[in-house]
């Protein structure tokens, strides 16, 4: 893999090592009047070097001013005034057109976080960390790893949404619907050493701590940082951690650029909620979880389920289980009510260095080079599946008793390097670029099951990488080998500024299979011309109109569990040469306003969505057995956002959006023969609510602090037919806290999440969705939680 990455950085040893992660950064000022060209560029947005309290009243939101499309940005300063610890992504969620969606109060549950944009869904999104691509950033990620892995929150300067397109220079196969993208910050100039500590409900502990060296001579700076996670679960039993740790520096070159090196760990083991449906709901309520703490039910539940399941196959057969007997206890209706456990453990590498040199004064590269390691696992005790007489006990013996309970794992192993290189020619008019991204991943993913006791102590514990199993279902290695360039061009002729351009991607996928059943094949995805272009007219004033029209595809993925080698052999035989991967056409335009302490964007956009492949359950989701892989033609999908922030005198600041969307499918989704397996045409498309509003106020006057803010979502269908959904919501949030700057900067904040402990299904379709009727695929949202916070810098 060593050799691998070095082939693929296109640099000697000794070179690779002196390169660094894209980081442009900027002061917000800066940002919010960058010119078009950034259109062009790995990163949309320009950034604020050091994350810091608005002390001066910087915006902590910027509209995309000079973008030829929808592009905004909130600063490292809003991410301060959120609980420590909080996902970026729940900092997001206020911008128009974001949906975001999470079980748990920091947004950080990586099975319950869902985000989609105008309709796409995660997995149909781009994701960048300093132009490093993230993947997907699915839960079983086959690419990339979750930005809440990549990089401790307190660690980024900005995260930038585009929320029809990215630029056309993203390192993505997958962003067909918009792009978010993380910028970390750069090490300070001055030594300095800050810190944060948390503690609040359900006996959370966060500890975060950076060290920043400071300019050691010549241009060369960095830090180290920590973090720490603990929280108990807020229903049900169990807790969730995460260990992480950061490394960057920098060293500047006098009259030539910089070389940036970063590298990154995460160690994060999460005890799962219970996913429900309406008629758990109905029957159990909200609070309805697994019964970690009670192995004796659990193996009782399990008894009865197979001596069910034995009486129903062979009618009046012995019982495996005489004491158990055929009813379950009152109160619990289906073996799928309640599980023992379940947990996902994620362990991340992640590392890369950049170069980044202005070669003449009119020409300039950025050439970057990484490498990510991940191993991880998601487990579930299972009633399906029991355990044989003989096992492995996990600890050197065997089990001399069978168990109706086994413990069933998914297990992820992922190795991937990439470069992504870029040169620029910028002349006083002009700007011309080129680049390109080569990526080279080897994924290992397999299906294992290990034993269980059926003593009153259980053997196995959820949140450790499992050994010596007694059945391997199936075992895959997926290898994806992606080549992806672009052109680009942008010429500006007083108040007008153009681009355009066009990016090429060629996606190989190969499945080797080595136990099981599953899929072995090839497939490819390839479109060497997408094209986009884009124009912004400055009217005087501060007010500008903009337009744009962008293609893009989405590549196929290598896995045993999503997209095309996740069905059985005999269907992707049939499929191989006929399937397409799925492409969309957006055209947008709007006009934004800057006025004073005033920023106002108003947009509107059309997108064509052709081949979209859709994944039908068979099934509770859970069991895993193989989905079908339908083509549901079109979709056709419109809508308006409106954004408003006003920086008020006197330290008080306001932000507020609306979105209105309407996506439909546009097709039956038919068979090879041409039968009408599901009426979708005119559906509405899943979990996308039509109506969003989110509203947010904060004064700041350098010593006390305080935010309030709402979130509204409309109804959610969950089926493709629609008869299923959930209904709307509103999320209040809120903090209030003061500094003490004869403390060296010394803040306390008190936070809380859900302020009116509003009950609400959070997450839909954590195991997908169906065409129609009930489905074991809802989180409940966590209810009101408060936290206090001491911190040092920012």
């Amino acid at each position: 893999m060593i050799a691998k990455f070095l082939m693929l950085a296109g640099v000697a040893p000794a070179a690779l090592f002196a390169q660094a992660a894209v980081a442009q950064d900027m002061s917000v000022q800066a940002a919010a009047a960058a010119p078009a060209a950034a259109d062009i560029t790995p990163e949309d947005q320009a950034t604020p070097d050091q994350a810091g309290p608005d002390q001066a009243g910087g915006d902590i939101v910027v509209l995309g001013f000079g973008q030829s499309r929808q592009v905004q940005t909130v600063t490292a300063s809003d991410l301060e005034r959120l609980t420590p610890g909080t996902s970026p992504l729940k900092a997001v969620a206020k911008l128009p057109g974001v949906n975001f969606q999470s079980s748990d109060a920091f947004g950080a549950y990586e099975w319950s976080t869902r985000i989609s944009l105008r309709g796409f869904n995660q997995n149909q999104l781009g994701f960048t960390l300093d132009g490093v691509p993230l993947g997907d950033m699915s839960y079983g990620n086959v690419n990339g790893l979750h930005v809440s892995r990549a990089i401790i929150s307190e660690n980024l300067a900005s995260t930038t949404v585009a929320q029809g397109a990215g630029s056309i220079g993203t390192a993505s196969t997958s962003n067909l619907g918009g792009t978010l993208q993380f910028v970390s910050r750069t090490p300070s100039d001055a030594f300095d050493i800050v810190g944060s500590g948390t503690y609040g409900s359900d006996d959370t502990y966060r500890a975060f701590v950076r060290v920043d060296s400071g300019d050691l001579g010549e241009g060369l700076k960095g830090y180290l940082s920590y973090g720490f996670l603990q929280t108990d679960k807020w229903k049900g039993y169990g807790n969730q951690r995460q260990h992480q740790a950061n490394g960057k520096i920098v060293k500047d070159i006098a009259g030539l650029g910089s070389i940036t090196a970063f590298l990154n760990f995460s160690d994060r083991r999460e005890t799962d909620y219970q996913d429900l449906s309406l008629d758990i709901i109905r029957r159990r309520g909200l609070n309805n979880d697994n019964i970690g703490d009670n192995y004796p039910l659990a193996l009782q539940l399990g008894q009865i389920y197979a001596n069910q399941t034995v009486r129903a196959g062979s009618g009046a057969a012995p019982l495996p289980y005489p004491s158990a007997g055929l009813a379950f206890p009152s109160g619990i209706g289906t073996i799928d009510d309640v599980y023992y456990d379940a947990g996902g453990l994620r362990r991340d590498w992640l590392g890369g260095v950049t170069f980044d040199a202005k070669l003449s004064p009119e020409l300039s590269v950025v050439s970057t080079s990484y490498y990510h390691k991940n191993k991880g696992q998601g487990s579930w005790i299972t009633p399906y599946v029991g355990t044989p007489a003989g096992a492995p006990d996990g600890n050197g013996g065997t089990l001399t008793a069978g168990s109706p309970l086994s413990f069933r794992t998914t297990e992820y192993g992922i190795d991937r390097a990439g470069n992504l290189t870029r040169f620029a020619y910028e002349t006083a008019v002009n700007r011309l670029e080129v680049g390109g991204w080569v990526e080279s991943n080897s994924f290992n993913q397999a299906r294992r099951f290990y034993g269980m006791t059926s003593a009153a102590t259980p053997n196995r514990e959820t949140l450790a990488f499992q050994k010596d199993p007694f059945a391997t279902q199936w075992n895959g290695k997926y290898d994806t080998f992606t080549l992806q360039y672009y052109v680009a061009d942008t010429l500006t002729l007083g108040d007008l500024t153009l681009n355009g351009g066009w990016k090429g991607m060629r996606v190989q996928n190969r499945a080797n299979l080595t136990t099981g059943t599953l899929v072995a094949g090839e497939i490819q995805s390839k479109d060497w011309f997408l094209p986009q272009v884009g124009a912004v007219f400055r009217l005087g004033g501060g007010a500008e109109v903009f337009a744009s029209y962008t293609e893009n595809m989405r590549a196929f993925v290598s896995s045993a569990t999503t997209g095309p080698f996740a069905i059985t052999q005999v269907g992707f035989n049939a499929i191989r040469n006929t399937l397409k991967p799925e492409t969309s056409k957006t055209a947008e335009g709007g006009v934004r306003l800057r006025t004073g302490g005033l920023q106002l964007s108003a947009v509107g956009y059309y997108v064509d969505f052709s081949d979209r492949l859709l994944t039908f359950a068979n099934g509770a989701g859970i069991i895993g057995n193989p989905p079908t892989l339908n083509n549901a033609g079109s979709v056709e999908s419109y809508g308006a956002e409106l954004s408003a922030y006003y920086r008020i005198a006197g330290g008080f600041s306001a932000f507020a959006s609306y979105s209105y969307n309407k996506a439909t499918y546009q097709d039956d989704v038919r068979n090879v023969a041409g039968a009408v397996l599901t009426a979708t045409e005119g559906r509405t498309v899943v979990d996308t609510p039509e109506h969003m509003a989110k509203g947010e106020l904060v004064f700041d006057n350098g010593s006390f602090f305080a935010r309030a803010g709402a979130d509204y979502m409309s109804k959610r269908y969950f089926t493709y037919l629609n008869d299923q959904s959930v209904g709307a919501r509103v999320l209040v949030d809120a903090s209030i806290g003061y500094r003490f700057p004869a403390l060296g900067g010394l803040a306390i904040e008190g936070s809380v999440t859900n302020l009116t402990d509003k009950e609400y299904i959070s997450t839909i379709g954590s195991n997908g969705y169906g065409a129609s009727g009930d489905n074991q695929t809802l989180l409940a949202g966590a209810p009101r939680q408060f936290f206090v916070s001491l911190r040092k810098g920012f």
